[in-house]
């Protein structure tokens, strides 16, 4: 599945360069005719990033997200700052289809598998940012990728996998805003390894090609950002391609 992306940064759309809001791109579009637009051409899911929550939780932006989520919940995979009980139940009482969690998936590994029971495992994504090290270890970081958790990627999937997790959001922080390519090695490898989940790729994506070539390594859905709002190909020739890369599976 193609999934676009919208980062939100006071009320306007944004993207940043690995993370950084210091290197920071607005983008002249309107928030609910962008959804709309999405929505009418069949996209069934909707990235939306908080960046205000994730920066600080206290200042999400709950009055833009009221408004959208009103109009849109169905279709909405919300994430950005959600740390505990209270941010999921806020979600989940709106109607969003998913929220993601990212800091809290090592801060408070001990509860995901609680959190999975009670809301269950097609509502939580796991969103888990890693940096490629020597050797190829896969280390996790977190907190707005400032903090290096020193924790290989692999084991906290096998951790998930335990707790029934579902869905995982996996992004190589070096690609994420570059229109560089994706890192096509990390989600061959996770996904012969880890089959049952059903992995978002994420980062890096600037042609149709990177996402044929993503969908050759199986990954279930690709989340795209930057491209899209910088006109590099379509929405419709995206989902179009990856129809296309379906039908010779």
């Amino acid at each position: 599945m193609i999934i676009p992306a919208l980062d939100i940064l006071n009320d306007k759309i944004v993207r940043l360069y690995q993370g950084n809001y210091n290197l920071l791109q607005y983008y002249n579009y309107k928030l609910s005719n962008l959804l709309k637009y999405y929505v009418s051409l069949g996209i069934n899911i909707i990235h939306i990033v908080d960046l205000d929550g994730a920066n600080n939780p206290k200042n999400r932006q709950k009055k833009t997200f009221l408004k959208i989520i009103n109009k849109f919940k169905n279709y909405i995979q919300i994430g950005g700052g959600i740390r505990n009980i209270h941010d999921i139940e806020y979600f989940s009482s709106l109607g969003v289809q998913r929220i993601v969690i990212g800091s809290a998936i090592i801060d408070k590994i001990h509860e995901i598998r609680k959190w999975i029971d009670l809301y269950g495992n097609d509502f939580i994504v796991a969103a888990l940012d890693v940096r490629i090290m020597k050797n190829n270890k896969k280390i996790i970081f977190t907190n707005g990728w400032k903090k290096n958790t020193h924790i290989e990627l692999e084991s906290i999937l096998k951790k998930l996998l335990s707790f029934n997790i579902k869905h995982v959001l996996c992004t190589d922080i070096s690609c994420d805003g570059t229109l560089l390519g994706p890192n096509l090695n990390l989600y061959q490898e996770i996904v012969d390894k880890f089959p049952c989940i059903h992995f978002q790729a994420s980062g890096g994506i600037s042609t149709i090609d990177d996402i044929t070539r993503l969908k050759n390594t199986k990954v279930d859905n690709i989340i795209i950002g930057r491209s899209l709002l910088e006109k590099r190909f379509t929405i419709v020739e995206a989902m179009q391609c990856w129809q296309n890369e379906l039908s010779h599976v």
